[in-house]
């Protein structure tokens, strides 16, 4: 099946182009084309008003339309996960399990598996997050789950060739070696719930760490004679930073910061979401507490932050609202730059010819309007 969509603005990855459309074959986008080049044989659907982007690409996801996957890791909790998150603008994320036990994670992973052998193109692998913390960073997660890694906890990690493999760690309750084997094996380890100084988080760095998970929180400040690990994410020029961009995580400041230190295409856009994400609750419960949403903050019964209550495209229109960044550098944030830092910017992240057909539809507001993942569209 072939068809054109045409839109007022249509942001390809690179710049905004006005008068133009996507020629679609199936699954794949044949090529971006001036208006006055569409074939007069095609199905041309027509957008009104608003932006036509890449979609949104969401590395860090615990939840969404009621559920979490720490509390029904299997293939039914991924595929509602998915669905919420696709009408907030994302269309491909890595569901994620916070601290847990082996056997819970290892029915995430095959939930995960599952859902993409069921043939659900939103899921691109799998983000454990925990439990390899420093307990004084733990934020939500259950101090009795944290511990260092065995050596068979990254024996078994490095095993999972088969999925693009997010681990989140804190480098400085790790053994040496811990993470250079980890990257070998080809999983993206970031560094998290962590109180590691400077010189550790380089150590971990020459080992093969990538990147820091929700940047500013739960880890070592910059302060005046200790960079932290703040200091040393924002000094790193090869490593990757995602930010939760919701108001309420980190200071629109603090994001610019980060933004004018960290080269171009470092810094990621995530949402560290919860189950309330698409769904009509305000509240949800994790390891048995109760995680109450209150003026658009998750909290604990402790008063802490307990993850998101948002979706990417509020991240977008928070960036690039409150924060002050270009419309065309938060889309990036949304989808480009995730796409590099999984390997998966052949395919993901911009609108160009071979690319699957993965798009977001969004008006002046940022209400997301359509979506379209692997070139099935449905209208939000």
């Amino acid at each position: 099946m072939t068809f054109a969509i045409q839109a007022q603005r249509i942001f390809d990855g690179d710049r905004l182009l006005e008068h133009h459309a996507v020629l679609i074959e199936d699954d794949r986008i044949v090529k971006v084309i001036p208006n006055g080049e569409i074939p007069a044989d095609i199905e041309i659907r027509q957008l009104v008003a608003g932006t036509l982007a890449p979609g949104f690409i969401d590395i860090q996801v615990n939840g969404g339309g009621g559920v979490m996957l720490n509390n029904s890791p299997c293939r039914q909790t991924v595929d509602t996960m998915v669905a919420a998150h696709r009408a907030t603008g994302t269309t491909s994320m890595m569901p994620t399990l916070i601290s847990d036990t082996r056997d819970n994670q290892q029915a995430g992973i095959e939930a995960v598996r599952d859902a993409r052998a069921h043939g659900n193109a939103g899921v691109l692998g799998i983000h454990i997050e925990g439990p390899f913390f420093n307990p004084a960073k733990r934020g939500t997660h259950k101090a009795s789950m944290i511990r260092s890694p065995a050596a068979q906890d990254i024996d078994w990690l490095s095993s999972l060739a088969d999925l693009n493999v997010i681990v989140t760690l804190a480098p400085d309750q790790v053994q040496p070696g811990q993470i250079k084997q980890l990257a070998n094996a080809g999983v993206h380890v970031c560094a998290g719930h962590t109180n590691a100084s400077y010189e550790q988080i380089m150590h971990a760095i020459a080992e093969g760490l990538q990147g820091f998970t929700h940047v500013f929180n739960a880890m070592s400040p910059l302060v005046a004679r200790e960079p932290g690990t703040v200091g040393a994410a924002l000094d790193s020029d090869n490593t990757w930073v995602g930010v939760i961009a919701d108001g309420h995580h980190v200071h629109p400041a603090n994001i610019r910061i980060a933004q004018r230190m960290k080269p171009a295409g470092k810094l990621l856009l995530v949402t560290d979401a919860m189950a309330t994400v698409g769904s009509e609750d305000s509240f949800f419960e994790i390891y048995g507490e109760r995680i109450e949403e209150l003026d658009g903050r998750l909290i604990n019964s402790e008063g802490s932050l307990a993850g998101s209550a948002i979706g990417m495209i509020d991240g977008v229109r928070f960036m690039n609202s409150s924060v002050g960044l270009p419309l065309e550098e938060c889309l990036r944030m949304a989808a480009l730059y995730p796409a590099v830092f999984l390997e998966l910017d052949h395919e993901l992240g911009r609108i160009a010819s071979g690319y699957r057909a993965d798009f977001v539809h969004f008006d002046e507001d940022f209400r997301v309007r359509n979506t379209w993942v692997a070139g099935a569209q449905q209208t939000h």
